[in-house]
């Protein structure tokens, strides 16, 4: 590793988990599972504290619906051990994509590649 990545780890949470995470995740953390991304959950012997250690960018709208009901305690078994039945209309979780290009853009918006033609507006142009 790298001294540059070394001093980016202790110095930012969201290039990955701090060196002040990894020692506590060492320490206090068991391993409870792990979703399809990579990202990695763990909670306390005593289960006072729930965490996740995100494989990648810290993106909350990474984690897949089930871990996150897990993580905020609206389930008290995790989906690693316990899977949640999804209906047949559930899509696949789709992490946030404000502010990238593969964001929605509505009809008519100059974000589109191809805007479309409006033909209930007329732009003012002064005489």
């Amino acid at each position: 590793m790298s001294f540059m990545s070394k001093l980016t780890q202790a110095l930012t949470w969201w290039n990955g988990q701090t060196i002040n995470t990894q020692i506590w995740t060492r320490r206090h953390g068991h391993k409870v599972g792990e979703d399809n991304q990579g990202n990695i959950f763990y909670r306390t012997a005593d289960d006072a504290r729930r965490w996740v250690i995100f494989n990648g960018e810290c993106e909350a709208s990474r984690i897949d619906p089930e871990w996150h009901s897990w993580l905020h305690r609206t389930l008290d078994t995790p989906p690693s051990e316990k899977p949640m039945a999804h209906k047949t209309w559930e899509k696949p979780h789709q992490e946030n994509l404000t502010g990238t290009p593969l964001a929605y853009a509505p009809p008519g918006s100059i974000r589109r590649v191809n805007p479309v033609d409006r033909s209930d507006y007329e732009a003012w142009s002064p005489e």
